[in-house]
């Protein structure tokens, strides 16, 4: 599982900064609401990342917590964009999706390695 997901994060990404590209040509709320998502929905993947390389398992433990909280911060900015209309629910339902399965991934995770340790 944990060799998946830093593809899955990766990807993520990729798909929040088309949204956040898309969003950023209109002025005022969407592009403010795109700054905020861009920069936690691409964080996400790079505390994965870092994650991959820590240095001890308390330190994988926490990139990949920082992960999940930005994960859960994500799945925030996308429901405000959908709740206040700036981008048609239909069009980010496959990305909250995606977002959900993250944190739920993320979450085990940690929960697996911090039981381990007790």
């Amino acid at each position: 599982m944990k060799s998946d997901i830093p593809d899955r994060t990766f990807k993520f990404a990729k798909r929040v900064v088309k949204l956040c590209q898309a969003l950023d040509v209109k002025p005022g709320v969407p592009r403010t609401l795109a700054n905020q998502l861009l920069r936690s929905g691409t964080s996400i993947g790079a505390n994965v990342e870092e994650g991959q390389a820590s240095q001890s398992e308390a330190d994988f433990i926490s990139k990949y917590s920082i992960a999940c909280k930005e994960a859960r911060e994500t799945h925030y900015w996308l429901r405000l964009l959908a709740a206040t209309e700036v981008i048609p629910t239909e069009l980010l339902i496959g990305l909250e999706k995606e977002c959900d399965e993250l944190i739920a991934i993320l979450t085990t995770i940690i929960k697996k390695l911090r039981s381990k340790n007790q």
